[in-house]
This record gives C-alpha cells, structure tokens and sequence, in this order.
C-alpha cells in the first residue's frame, strides 16, 4: 500500500492523494447511512496513515527549500563573489562618468530630446512610473521583468559582449536619468525613489552578470577538469544563483512598490534599502563564507581519514 511505503515516487504521491480524497469522500458517505464500526474504523487508519505520509512529504520539501536558502544559494553566491563584486563596481564607476559627463555639458541635453520633453520626464514621468500601478500589480511586474532581465544577463555573461552590453545599457540609462534630474534640481528625487530598491536590485543584476561570466571563465580556465567538467560543475552552481535570485529580485520588488512609491519619509526609505542591502551582502559574503568553508571541509575529511 502507498501509506505504508517509506519511500514514494512523484507519481505515487499524486495517486496517494487521489485515493485520499476518495477515500475520504467513501467515509464520509457511510458515515451518513447505517456505517460499519469496524469499516469505520479502518478506513480512519487508513487516513490517517496517509495524511501522516503526505505531511511528511510537505515536510521534506519545506526542508529542502529551507537548506536552499540557507545553505545552497549563500554558498553559491560566495563562490562567484569575485566575479560580481568586480562587475559591480566597474559598472558603478560607469555610471558615475556617465552621470557627471551629462550633467556637465547641457550642450549634449538637446540630444535626448526637446527641453520641454525633458522637463516632462524630470518633473512628472520619472516618479509617476512608480506610482501609476497598484502596489501589488507593480511588484508582479516589476519582479518578472527583473528576473528575465536577471536570466538573460547570466545566460549572455558566457559570452561575455551580451553580459557587458546589457550592464552598459541599463547603467547608461540610470546615469542619465541622474544627471538630467540632478541638473534640474530633482536629485532629491531621483534617489529618494532608486535608492530604496535600487541598491539590491542592481546588486542581483551584478550577480547574474558576475556568475554569467564566471561560467564563461570556467570553460576558458578547466582547471583540473576537462572544459566540459568544468562548464557543468560551474554551469551547476549557476542555476543554483539563477533560482535564489528569484527571492531577492522578489525582496527588491515588494520594495519597489510598497516602499519606493509610500508617503513615508525618505530617511525611512532609503534606510530600509539600505538596510536590505547591506542583509543581502552579509548573507552572500558571510553566511555563504561560512557554508562554502564547510562544504569545502566535508569534501577534505574523507581523504583524511583514508590518509590515516
């Protein structure tokens, strides 16, 4: 009997719980007429048993979400550190030359369109885009487009152009959204609504083009292993990455229509950015440390005792 197996298949699992809602359905119908205590009293085990199996799946699953989150993915992370951390701050540097470049030469303004279409966008457009949806519908948005644009940055970072173009396409387009709101006398503005989210958001995009490109290294520089070992082993801890940002480009998200475009005070605001950021950072630096270091020791400890 499924109940009574320790072990169960996807496809068990969904029989078992077609039988249970039968099963179910059967006792409750006897129970209405003239019932059999001892029918009874079988098909409650029998439910019982199974709800203890399907209970237990549930657990195993919460269990391994759980590991994930708190093993899996800050180890990952950690492991490309280097390549997102670099991507990071090359692409800020960018940003801030961009940014300073525009600002500085009002001659280059007419080039992104007429002045009264600027001061349209710096005056209105910009923080409508934060406001115009409902908070809920605007977080689904968001949070979708985030993570393809996520997907699509890891994926391109193999061949490392797509990776580069992607970051220089979307700090391009911050940095002149910087420059023309700061010059206009909206640089409150600007940052009191990027700030907020926009710390970890781009932090995840760093992430996805970091690993990208760490799996581009890995088939350039095998190692040990064979290019093809390599690029799964790496291609492996990726995807580990690729599925973990689907939590924190959903944190960034919820920030961005709940936090982003509330009437709360900007110091609260930008705290809570902050805030999640630097959680983030201590969660991929020094949890996943901590996790690496470990599964990095599991890995030594059998070829020391076969030493000894």
């Amino acid at each position: 009997m499924l109940a009574n197996k320790t072990v169960l298949t996807p496809d068990e699992a969904r029989e078992l719980i077609d039988l249970y809602r039968s099963t179910s359905t059967h006792l409750s119908m006897i129970r209405t007429g003239a019932p059999d205590p001892q029918l009874v009293k079988e098909l409650s085990a029998l439910l019982i048993r199974a709800r203890g199996k399907m209970a237990g799946k549930n657990r195993r699953v919460l269990t391994s979400i759980a590991e994930f989150f708190t093993t899996t993915y800050p180890a990952a992370l950690y492991r490309f550190r280097a390549w997102w951390i670099s991507a990071g701050v090359l692409s800020i540097l960018f940003a801030l030359a961009v940014g300073w470049w525009i600002y500085a030469h009002p001659e280059l303004h007419e080039q992104l369109g007429s002045s009264s279409s600027i001061l349209q966008y710096v005056q209105e457009d910009f923080e409508k885009y934060y406001t115009k949806d409902p908070d809920a519908d605007f977080t689904m948005l968001v949070w979708s487009n985030n993570w393809y644009v996520a997907a699509l940055t890891l994926a391109y970072g193999i061949t490392v152009i797509g990776a580069v173009q992607i970051l220089i396409s979307n700090m391009a387009s911050l940095a002149i959204a910087g420059a023309l709101m700061t010059f206009h006398g909206y640089g409150t503005t600007f940052w009191t609504l990027i700030l907020p989210h926009g710390l970890l958001e781009l932090t995840a995009i760093f992430v996805s083009a970091g690993t990208g490109l760490g799996l581009f290294w890995a088939i350039i520089q095998p190692g040990s292993r064979t290019r093809l070992e390599s690029f799964v082993r790496t291609g492996h801890q990726a995807i580990h990455v690729l599925f973990g940002l689907l939590l924190t480009l959903f944190i960034s998200g919820f920030t961005e229509g709940f936090v982003t475009a509330s009437k709360a005070p900007w110091q609260v605001q930008v705290g809570f950015g902050v805030l999640i950021w630097v959680a983030f950072l201590i969660y991929a630096l020094v949890l996943g440390k901590k996790k690496q270091d470990l599964a990095e020791s599991s890995l030594k400890l059998p070829e020391q005792v076969a030493v000894e």
